[in-house]
């Protein structure tokens, strides 16, 4: 069967390759602990099953509407007008099986050949492979590690250009927990308003952190028109496997997307989507403990990384990173590496991409290869 020329740019997600492995061992009896997918260890919610459940005996278990069933929508608005103090209406909400279609949706919705997309890198690697599957030009922007691996907003603003039609943000970030400040953000949106981009901005972690509060660029003056936010329930509410997530964007591109959505999907899963509701206007004491819990996690690996002679780490702020070593671990005596970590640079280091994956603290820690 001849494949389209297009299919040579398709990237993928490698953790889930990992995953596939670790799970045969796991059914031949052997004991894993699992740094390769970014997935809580806890278990959904039981008041958030309970209402899935509910739903499915009261027979939700048809077609809804594309964008999401009005429950939903109106809740997603809610709750993201009451934490990010923006402007949300459920015209303005996409709902989608999972959180990935936005990001695939809005890229498709917005660049042609040619348009050059920035996104940072090292981060999460659908980024890259849904632009260049599109045929953009994807525009890579780095992460300091001298500032706690937080996006270097300087050269964002220098490579916005003639040809830029779209900018990622992923904050918290995935995988080294980086956040970006409001003070960066409204260079940003600055950047962003005065050349008329739009962003995207990933905030699929905004619940999972550690330390201060999270700001949306979607908040900030001059957005609005501008800002679409992704976000969505595997992370906060452990719910990866019912591929829930959500979009929050200016109405006429809800309609794109949603457009897009009719063509791909038709519409996300009823029950699932009741399952939603209930995640957010339901009692949120099963998060707050979740995350007492990465914290602590994050805290003891810390601990234990940098007793080793030599071993330096940064202290993530937030998201699924444990740790994640500086380019200047080494051993005493040895050379400094050449740089920090990039895209490809970063594979092998030892670190755990993710705090669910340790199931206790006296774990030793395995780099993940992915």
């Amino acid at each position: 069967m001849r494949l389209s020329q297009r299919m040579a740019r398709l990237g993928t997600e490698t953790a889930f390759e990992v995953l596939v492995r670790a799970r045969t061992l796991e059914a031949r009896g052997r004991n894993v602990v699992h740094l390769e997918i970014g997935e809580p260890d806890f278990d959904t919610p039981p008041h958030i099953s309970e209402a899935a459940v509910r739903a499915l005996k009261a027979g939700a278990t048809h077609y809804g509407p594309s964008a999401g069933i009005p429950e939903l929508r109106e809740a997603v608005a809610e709750d993201t007008a009451r934490r990010r103090g923006m402007r949300a209406t459920p015209e303005m909400v996409v709902v989608t099986p999972g959180a990935k279609p936005i990001l695939f949706f809005v890229i498709l919705a917005l660049i042609d050949e040619g348009d050059e997309v920035l996104y940072p890198n090292p981060g999460f690697p659908i980024y890259e492979s849904m632009i260049r599957y599109i045929g953009g030009n994807p525009v890579p922007v780095r992460l300091l590690e001298d500032q706690a691996f937080s996006l270097d907003v300087d050269q964002l603003v220098s490579r916005v250009g003639p040809r830029t039609r779209l900018i990622i943000l992923n904050y918290p970030h995935n995988p080294t927990g980086g956040t970006i400040p409001e003070s960066g953000l409204r260079a940003i949106a600055d950047a962003a308003a005065r050349h008329g981009v739009p962003v995207l901005s990933d905030e699929i972690y905004s619940r999972i952190l550690y330390d201060g509060e999270h700001v949306s660029i979607a908040a900030l003056p001059g957005m609005e028109p501008l800002a679409i936010v992704l976000d969505g329930f595997s992370k906060t509410y452990a719910m990866t496997g019912w591929r829930l997530g959500y979009g929050v964007m200016p109405a006429p591109m809800a309609q794109v997307v949603a457009k897009l959505q009719t063509n791909a999907t038709s519409c996300t899963a009823t029950f699932s989507q009741m399952a939603g509701v209930a995640a957010l206007k339901e009692d949120q004491s099963a998060v707050e403990r979740m995350v007492a819990e990465f914290r602590r996690r994050r805290d003891a690996t810390l601990d234990g990384l940098r007793a080793i002679p030599g071993f330096q780490c940064a202290r993530p702020r937030a998201s699924r990173a444990a740790s994640w070593p500086t380019s200047s671990s080494r051993r005493p005596g040895s050379p400094a590496s050449p740089a920090p970590p990039s895209a490809s640079s970063a594979r092998g280091t030892c670190a755990s991409r993710t705090p669910t994956a340790w199931r206790t603290s006296r774990k030793r820690c395995a780099a993940s290869s992915n």
